[in-house]
């Protein structure tokens, strides 16, 4: 079973970026697509980025489109979320979540195996 354990978070001020990491233990990580998920208070947990098993494929919500990067690095079981320009609107907790799916959507019951998120807090 692949346990997900999410870094990276911190408190910036806007305009400023940060880049989360999940770090996967298992050797199979790399058979699972990855996704980001964000949950501000009050809020749903809501889709924000995915990428396939190779990398080949990334998907993000419109909301971060151009704002948001993720990559994989299957060699050092780990994804990372590259955030930029960051705006108070982008406060939440972020989780990192495997599919077991080769061809997910982006949605959150096509994923599981949640990490226990790590908060990023964003100043205006």
């Amino acid at each position: 079973q692949v346990q997900l354990v999410e870094s990276g978070g911190g408190l910036v001020q806007a305009g400023g970026s940060l880049r989360l990491s999940c770090a996967a233990s298992g050797r199979t990580f790399n058979r699972y697509p990855t996704a980001w998920f964000c949950q501000a208070p009050g809020k749903e947990r809501e889709f924000v980025a995915a990428i396939s098993r190779s990398g080949g494929r990334t998907d993000y919500a419109d909301s971060v489109k151009g704002q948001f990067t993720i990559s994989r690095d299957n060699a050092k079981n780990t994804v990372h979320l590259q955030m930029n320009s960051l705006k108070p609107e982008d406060t939440a907790v972020y989780y990192c979540a495997i599919s077991p799916l080769a061809s997910y959507s982006p949605r959150e019951a096509d994923f599981g195996s949640w990490g226990q998120g790590t908060q990023v807090t964003i100043s205006s």
